[in-house]
């Protein structure tokens, strides 16, 4: 068991590890992905896409875009957690602004705990999720107005302009990988301990 904590804490600090090693072109394929995610959704908003009176522009996208982009490697970033953590915390966070569209405290307390929750239960954790259940309660009335469809616009149309962007961006450099694989960090851990060049091993 000791054993195994010891493996375990090994593989986290080397993660962790890894997360701070960043070569120059990473900062560039970082500021690409982001800007190319942020102006596609801004475009929308300002083209006007729809008939709606909607915002697509939401604070939640751009912490989404340091996960995908900054640390395109942790597990808050994978397509699972950014799809399903957004449209969940939206959902949740459109539900709880019904049921008490009058009480600000409750319903942004209640929309924001019950949405990260939700993402333990169903792994699909992605911390602006949080935000998008916040947002839904505490944006501006054209958002607040928008009631379930704040699900497919903004949260949707930008998650799918965010994703595919992503994938595009993260897959150019032969260094980036996006989706990451399961386990790919201890299988690289193992291989580096093989070959031992691990770095600041214990």
């Amino acid at each position: 068991m000791r054993n195994k904590i010891r493996r375990h804490y090994r593989i986290a600090r080397y993660v962790l590890y890894r997360e701070t090693i960043l070569e120059p072109i990473d900062h560039v394929w970082t500021f690409a992905g982001t800007f190319i995610a942020i102006a596609s959704i801004g475009l929308l908003q300002q083209a006007e896409f729809t008939r709606e009176d909607s915002v697509f522009l939401i604070g939640s996208f751009g912490a989404s875009c340091v996960l995908i982009f900054g640390a395109s490697n942790s597990p808050l970033a994978q397509p699972r957690n950014l799809i399903g953590g957004h449209l969940l915390a939206s959902l949740i966070g459109v539900a709880i602004h019904k049921l008490f569209p009058d009480q600000l405290w409750l319903a942004s307390a209640l929309a924001v705990s019950l949405s990260i929750v939700g993402m333990q239960i169903t792994k699909t954790m992605h911390p602006p999720g949080g935000a998008t259940a916040l947002i839904a309660n505490i944006g501006s009335e054209k958002i607040t107005s928008l009631g379930f469809t704040y699900i497919l616009t903004p949260v949707l149309s930008g998650v799918a302009i965010l994703l595919l962007t992503a994938l595009i961006v993260n897959n150019i450099p032969s260094e980036r990988t996006y989706p990451v694989k399961p386990l790919s960090w201890a299988r690289l851990y193992r291989k580096r301990i093989r070959s031992g060049n691990l770095i600041n091993r214990e």
